[in-house]
């Protein structure tokens, strides 16, 4: 699938119905994923952080994200979405910069959220808040092609506000031209009603806190247009680590690792087949 095709498939991804968009960590995990049937593929913040040895929340550059972000794009022939935090920059401008810079390395889209990266990561006020996604969708408008900005109301899921602001800020972001709107861990199913009755654009589901106990059918019933994963998978595969060392280390057997996948299965998946369940 061309650049075109991919930019033009994500946009229409988002016009009607329900998908899982996961989030790979690599080029690896991309194409083990495209393998096994994802529509599109987005990055996370907090799985490239991981893999460079760092926490979550600002210890990624925006030229660190952009490369991990040209490598996933390379991986498959999937549209592919970026999280860039909070755009790598307080001030509109530079956010509007970021996207620039996102669309020059084929990403089809890119989520902004409203968090400082700062100690404590407070939310930015209300009004530059709004201020910095109409940059960002300016900046996607003058590309010329489909490019589907996320705006992200964060402040919920970080305790800087609560839902009825989480909210308010998620219409704004409609009202300044957001192409989808994403709340990420309300605090239930109810919450994520509220925010569903609120707004009238794409809104995005992340598959993390009570909403993992939902099926994809019951999100798209609700009418959620998206679910990504976020670095819920990565931390699957820490968690393997994490038991696998455990056992190995502290138990003295090898129990965990009769889990793992066959060297053949990895080979399909990464070569572009389906693997045997």
């Amino acid at each position: 699938m061309t650049l075109a095709a991919r930019h033009d498939r994500f946009a229409e991804l988002h016009g009607a119905g329900c998908f899982v968009i996961p989030n790979p960590w690599d080029m690896g995990s991309a194409r083990m994923m495209a393998a096994m049937g994802a529509q599109a593929l987005a990055t996370s913040s907090a799985a490239q952080a991981f893999t460079l040895g760092r926490p979550d929340m600002g210890t990624i550059t925006r030229d660190e994200a952009l490369a991990h972000a040209e490598d996933i794009v390379a991986a498959t022939g999937l549209p592919v979405s970026g999280d860039f935090e909070n755009g790598f920059a307080d001030d509109p401008d530079g956010v509007a910069e970021t996207i620039r810079l996102a669309a020059e390395v084929g990403l089809s889209g890119c989520g902004i959220e409203d968090t400082q990266m700062v100690a404590g990561n407070p939310a930015y006020a209300f009004d530059l808040a709004v201020e910095r996604i109409r940059a960002a969708v300016a900046a996607a408008r003058a590309l010329g092609r489909p490019f589907v900005l996320v705006a992200r109301a964060d402040g919920v899921m970080n305790g800087s506000y609560d839902l009825a602001e989480g909210i308010r800020r998620l219409q704004a972001f409609e009202a300044a031209g957001a192409d989808c709107l994403y709340l990420p861990v309300p605090p239930g199913k109810a919450e994520l009603v509220q925010v569903l009755a609120a707004v009238s654009a794409p809104v995005n589901a992340l598959a993390a806190g009570p909403l993992q106990d939902m099926t994809v059918a019951e999100l798209a019933a609700m009418g959620v247009r998206r679910i990504s994963t976020g670095s819920q998978i990565a931390r699957v595969t820490h968690a393997a680590i994490r038991d696998c060392m455990g056992a190995m280390l502290n138990d003295g057997h090898f129990e965990p690792l009769k889990q793992a996948a066959s060297g053949d299965d990895i080979d399909i998946l990464l070569n572009g087949g389906e693997a045997d369940d």
